[in-house]
């Protein structure tokens, strides 16, 4: 919380979440929050609608309320699962608020807004750092024709929630929370380094889809110390002005394109 600047806001802005959960009603919002609340961890026992106390419940304020806060980006797909996690970590729902705003309106701008340029341009932003740090993954992908967005969107979008198991999880979102986003390059360069042999092998559009959510099953990610170090090792130097150079040059030309 501290880190984050969360507590902070909190603090600064007593009975505010109280407030946004009293606000006017925006049915739109509403109804698209609602219609994911089943879709949201549903093999966990606390958020189904048999559980007393029901995470539903507490999810679906949390979403409401910074829907609520931040009517720019309102409520997007991913949010959800963003939003539970930190539900339960904290345990707490106005603490959840608060981290879910320093995510998504400070560390990763852009990411959940409607056109998710943040999003496309970091998923763009991988692409030129395979590139440049390995070619051979770069080259299957052109070869075949495949964009970033169809293999790591996920990634991205739910920051690995519900995709790494949640240690591993766990210690990703503390160096969010610390250091920013370079964290999730620095991940998603290890998986895919850690398993480039086993993607080479690929032979089509389909199969470079399938081995791409197979490396992130397994040892190497459960084993979160070591998988920790990697992150910090395999990509080699991954400095912040380059990485802010790439999403500049990544953002013009998807604003190109239209």
């Amino acid at each position: 919380m501290g880190v984050s600047g969360a507590q902070a806001q909190m603090d600064q802005n007593p009975g505010y979440y109280q407030r946004l959960l009293q606000g006017e009603r925006r049915d739109r919002l509403e109804e698209a929050i609602r219609t994911d609340m089943n879709r949201t961890f549903p093999d966990n026992i606390r958020f189904r609608k048999s559980a007393d106390p029901c995470l539903q419940k507490t999810l679906y304020n949390v979403l409401l309320a910074y829907g609520r806060h931040n009517q720019g980006v309102g409520y997007c797909q991913g949010m959800n699962f963003v939003a539970g996690y930190l539900i339960l970590v904290t345990k707490s729902e106005e603490e959840a608020f608060w981290l879910l705003d320093a995510l998504v309106g400070r560390i990763l701008p852009d990411y959940y807004s409607p056109a998710m340029l943040g999003l496309k341009t970091d998923q763009e932003v991988l692409g030129e750092l395979v590139r440049t740090k390995l070619p051979a993954v770069a080259a299957l992908m052109d070869g075949h024709g495949v964009l970033w967005t169809l293999v790591v969107s996920r990634w991205f979008i739910c920051l690995f929630v519900d995709i790494l198991p949640v240690e591993t999880v766990l210690r990703i979102w503390d160096c969010l929370f610390n250091e920013g986003s370079k964290i999730i390059f620095r991940v998603a360069l290890t998986l895919i380094k850690q398993h480039q042999a086993f993607i080479l092998e690929a032979s089509s559009v389909a199969d470079i889809c399938e081995r791409f959510k197979e490396i992130t099953r397994g040892s190497f990610v459960t084993e979160c110390h070591t998988f920790m170090q990697k992150i910090f090792s395999e990509p080699g130097s991954l400095s912040m002005a380059t990485i802010t150079r790439l999403r500049e040059s990544c953002r013009a030309r998807l604003l190109a394109q239209g």
